[in-house]
């Protein structure tokens, strides 16, 4: 096992909010070391053990945390109380769909994988309310953002952190599909074939209501950075999956 790396995001107090890496696990191979992803080849109990692992290291209840089933569509889930309680460690998937999750109750983790789709975690000012999405292009064009930005209800300023995902210098798509980004987010977001994922992100989000000042961008990109990051583009279907992981963790 090796150690973990974090990257810690600057929340208010209260709220903790990183993104995680590939270190820290003890998966073998193309999803060494810290594959948090079932269903992409790794053994189940290799898994297990990398989100056992992670929840030492930050000291919190692997029993609790909650995820979703990533479909990439637009649907984002309130969650008002645990349920599912011991998915995460027993049978570590067959969660409801929904690629956005929101809740305001403390203690309780909200975890969306990525290998190079945006992770992006939300939080209120205050501290009351949290959400995490995974915003693959097809949820950014269709308003995922959106929705996660109303569901985070009224009150305090939303606030934001884009996490590591495909970045504008690897990221290439179709004539298509590039038109459809430009047309929805901007030219600023397209050179040639390459799509600035974490720009298109931020627009949204800003078009969504939240202060360009309140979102923070990571900035690495997963597929030129191996020794970081999982990254599906990179090395195909037998790839882990790093992920973005959100809590309330005191009354605000």
């Amino acid at each position: 096992m090796t150690d973990h790396e974090i990257i810690s995001v600057p929340t208010p107090a209260g709220v903790r909010a990183m993104f995680t890496t590939r270190h820290g696990g003890m998966s073998n191979g193309p999803y060494a070391s810290c594959n948090l992803g079932r269903g992409t080849g790794d053994r189940d109990n290799a898994v297990r053990e990398n989100r056992r692992g992670l929840c030492d290291h930050l000291n919190i209840d692997p029993n609790v945390v909650r995820m979703g089933t990533q479909v990439h569509g637009t649907d984002v889930r309130t969650l008002s109380e645990p349920h599912e309680v011991g998915r995460f460690l027993g049978e570590l998937s067959g969660w409801p769909e929904g690629d956005g999750l929101v809740t305001d109750v403390l203690a309780l983790p909200l975890m969306v994988l990525v290998a190079d789709c945006v992770p992006v975690l939300l939080w209120r000012a205050d501290g009351r309310r949290v959400g995490a999405v995974h915003a693959g292009w097809r949820g950014l064009v269709e308003g995922i953002l959106a929705n996660a930005i109303t569901a985070m209800g009224t009150g305090s300023p939303v606030q934001a952190a884009i996490g590591p995902c495909a970045g504008p210098c690897c990221y290439e798509v179709d004539d298509e599909l590039a038109a459809r980004f430009a047309d929805e987010f901007g030219q600023q977001v397209v050179a040639g074939r390459h799509v600035d994922l974490p720009q298109a992100t931020r627009h949204a989000l800003v078009q969504s209501g939240v202060a360009d000042a309140d979102i923070h961008l990571d900035g690495s990109c997963t597929i030129c950075t191996p020794e970081r990051f999982f990254s599906y583009r990179r090395d195909g279907a037998a790839t882990g999956r790093q992920a973005g992981l959100i809590w309330r963790e005191s009354p605000a």
